[in-house]
């Protein structure tokens, strides 16, 4: 049998199974800094709203992540995961999962395309050839497999479609071995499917846009933009872990550097508040004027990417677009100047230019840090090939910043089962945003003040909450 094979049978595929004890004894270990999960098995625990439900998990395989499904599996959930990015898994922390039996896991650190998309099969689909009833995702991979695989069902010509990316190639080629063994196979498994709660930006901008054209296959619930899931994983987040990538990846000292921070959303903010925290002088290149505007009010240089590629030691592309970072503006830089990437998965670098071209000599450092030889002579650092550094150069996110979101990823998957939703995009109440950030106060022993009902009047709310959308101050 072929590797690539679908194998249901498998009951997880991780690097190594003996770094389990390890991964379990720092998943102890994050518990003090993930109260919301914790609150959350407190509260529903006993209650098991997704009892007898299957979840298809496509995020990260961190120890984070680990606690997520934990919880899931404590509210009564029958479990499938794999990591939604080729590096991004820390591998003691599957096999834990794999060890623990939470859920059978597909992931470790360092995954080719056609293994990731075989992980990302693996996880869809059960023993009994049947498919998940909620889906949580990052960066929408596991939606895309089932709306294409429906695509494909609904029009065959797409599987002799040319495909420029290699991600596109891999996943038709599993789509065409499944569409002839039964071609309604797809359509069948996303009949079944309640929902999905989606992660981050670029995943709920691809919801918007299918459920716009009226071709979102069940309902959604949009996770990134609970205020306690953007502000704390894409600026509080960033702002820690894009340090924590650059570092360990090459020791460098940021004082005194030049930082080209590539956009200045909630990701860009982080990112530059960092940088400057760190010592360097901080560029900013932007297309939106009111974040333009933004950047130059909290000091930054706001620059053309014509002007900064010549001038950055270090750049940072934090966009969620494509092409941000060309082979042109590579061929510009520095000497050895310094390219990551902590916005959309792969899109940002043009890596297809250093990949494709002859003139480009590839050196491996370490895992995740290449040196490449321009047809100038000159050299830039790659990281992590152009994907999220702190996650293929680092650890991710801290746990509490991660129990936010994670917190408000339950929300969304009990919501998905307790509601009648049509095939839309929601989010969460305000109530729940609020009741997340509640329950991560109490690790500080903060006290928060009471409205009085005077002052609830006058601002026209309830004085228990929540807050009116127009009267949040951020």
């Amino acid at each position: 049998m072929s590797f690539l094979q679908l194998d249901t049978s498998l009951p997880f595929k991780v690097a190594d199974i003996n770094l389990a004890d390890f991964g379990i004894k720092e998943m102890a270990l994050s518990e003090n800094e993930m109260p919301g999960l914790m609150a959350i098995r407190e509260k529903y625990g006993d209650k098991k709203p997704l009892k007898g439900l299957k979840i298809t998990g496509s995020l990260h395989m961190t120890i984070q992540t680990a606690m997520l499904i934990d919880t899931l599996k404590e509210l009564g959930a029958d479990i499938r995961w794999a990591s939604c990015n080729i590096f991004s898994t820390q591998d003691h922390s599957a096999a834990a999962i794999a060890k623990k039996g939470s859920a059978a896991v597909f992931a470790w650190k360092g995954e080719n395309l056609e293994e990731y998309w075989w992980c990302t099969h693996q996880a869809l689909i059960w023993p009994d050839n049947t498919g998940p009833d909620l889906i949580v995702d990052d960066g929408g991979d596991a939606t895309l497999f089932i709306h294409y695989g429906v695509d494909i069902e609904k029009d065959p010509s797409l599987l002799d479609k040319e495909y420029d990316s290699e991600d596109m190639r891999c996943l038709v080629g599993r789509l065409k071995e499944v569409y002839t063994k039964d071609p309604k196979f797809w359509t069948n498994i996303a009949s079944k499917v309640k929902g999905v709660s989606e992660e981050t930006t670029t995943g709920v901008h691809r919801l918007y846009q299918l459920a716009s054209e009226n071709n979102l296959l069940f309902p959604a619930v949009n996770v990134n933009d609970a205020v306690t899931k953007s502000k704390f994983d894409n600026l509080y987040g960033c702002r820690e872990s894009l340090a924590d990538g650059i570092k360990r990846a090459t020791d460098i000292m940021i004082a005194g550097k030049v930082v080209v921070v590539c956009g200045y959303g909630d990701v860009g903010k982080g990112c530059a508040e960092s940088m400057r925290g760190f010592g360097a002088r901080v560029m900013v290149t932007e297309i939106d004027p009111i974040c333009a505007l933004q950047a130059l009010m909290q000091g930054y240089e706001v620059i053309t990417m014509e002007k900064a590629v010549k001038m950055g030691d270090i750049f940072v592309s934090a966009t969620g677009c494509c092409d941000v970072i060309t082979g042109r503006h590579m061929e510009m830089m520095k000497d050895e100047a310094i390219i990551c990437n902590i916005g959309h998965f792969d899109s940002e670098i043009e890596m297809s230019f250093l990949e494709n071209n002859k003139d480009c000599i590839k050196e491996n450092i370490k895992p995740q840090v290449d040196r490449w030889r321009l047809k100038s002579g000159k050299s830039i650092v790659v990281l992590a090939e152009g994907r999220l550094v702190n996650l293929g150069c680092a650890t991710g996110h801290s746990s509490f910043v991660m129990s936010a979101s994670f917190t408000n990823q339950c929300l969304a998957q009990i919501k998905l089962v307790s509601e009648k939703l049509e095939k839309q995009v929601y989010v969460l109440d305000k109530k729940l945003d609020e009741e997340v950030a509640r329950l991560h106060l109490k690790r500080f022993d903060a006290s928060l003040e009471k409205l009085t009902k005077k002052q609830a009047d006058y601002l026209g709310v309830s004085v228990d909450g929540p807050f009116k959308p127009d009267f949040y101050r951020y």
